[in-house]
């Protein structure tokens, strides 16, 4: 491994729309972020629309340090929104709209010699629903080191046969808990409870690093037969929009660097805590502010 690593996010970025704003956010906008605040060399793979949207977006990716040179623009198609709904306890549902640009990021070589060059190649489910990204996901695939896949289950956006195909391709992947019992489940699986349905995924898709988020009750890392654990935090939560995002991004940048995976582990849950006590999918949370959380002071 490097000692820079650099990793490319795959997929959707977007406004996140409130009753009261709007944020920018997508799943592997909000890794893509805080991997870079961490010191990933980071890039994204994705298409906006030719709109000011689009522009604001671009320039946001700027900003945070992470290259925009395979981000297209797409005259056909308006940049990415979400319509979000917040419930009393912070937690989201979102309403997705269809078809918009993200949906048709197309192949080239440009992004294929982007991918063989990058330590980790980051993606999600949800870029799958549409065609077009779907196909250019699967050619870009064969061409990554390591294989990243953050499940992100958005009814009705996913297919039993797409998951299955991307979990064997992966070389981690990261569920929520309610995703890993439906998956296992989904694909066969005789077990209740979560230990053992992470070990069926694991053999299932020979993937040999896994790991389940369990929201305020900490994550579970399965990593080459090895299990870690962290309990979760305290915190107040205003609202758990890109929570996993950044926790994702934090395991990620730790395993990257070659980390203890246990204070990886315990590092990426304090930063997704601190996040959902924030609002917006990537409030600013400096490097101390962890070490200080995880001390308890």
């Amino acid at each position: 491994m490097s000692n820079f690593p650099r990793a490319i996010c795959f997929g959707e970025i977007l406004y996140d729309v409130f009753p009261e704003s709007e944020r920018i956010g997508g799943a592997p906008l909000n890794v893509a972020s805080r991997l870079s605040g961490l010191g990933i060399q980071t890039e994204m793979i994705s298409k906006v629309g030719d709109d000011e949207k689009g522009e604001k977006l671009i320039s946001y990716l700027k900003a945070k340090n992470i290259k925009t040179e395979n981000i297209a623009k797409d005259s056909d198609y308006t940049t990415g929104v979400v319509n979000v709904t917040l419930s009393a306890s912070g937690s989201a549902t979102y309403e997705i709209e269809h078809p918009v640009a993200w949906d048709k990021i197309e192949i080239s070589e440009a992004i294929k010699t982007a991918v063989k060059k990058a330590d980790a190649f980051i993606f999600g489910s949800l870029v799958c629903r549409d065609e077009i990204s779907r196909n250019t996901l699967f050619q870009l695939l064969p061409e990554a080191k390591y294989r990243v896949f953050d499940i992100n289950l958005r009814p009705p956006f996913y297919e039993k046969e797409v998951l299955v195909k991307l979990m064997n391709q992966a070389d981690f992947i990261k569920f929520n808990d309610d995703e890993l019992f439906e998956i296992a489940e989904m694909i066969g699986s005789p077990y209740n409870s979560l230990e053992q349905n992470l070990q069926y995924l694991s053999e299932e898709t020979n993937t040999p690093t896994i790991c389940v988020t369990k929201g305020r009750h900490g994550a579970v890392l399965l990593k080459k037969g090895k299990r870690f654990y962290n309990s979760g935090f305290k915190v107040k939560v205003k609202d758990t929009v890109g929570a996993g995002d950044s926790f994702l991004a934090s395991l990620i940048a730790g395993l990257l660097k070659e980390e203890d995976p246990q204070s990886t582990l315990d590092f990426a849950c304090a930063m997704g805590a601190l996040v959902a006590g924030e609002e917006g999918a990537n409030p600013e949370i400096k490097i101390d502010k962890i070490n200080k959380f995880l001390k308890g002071k």
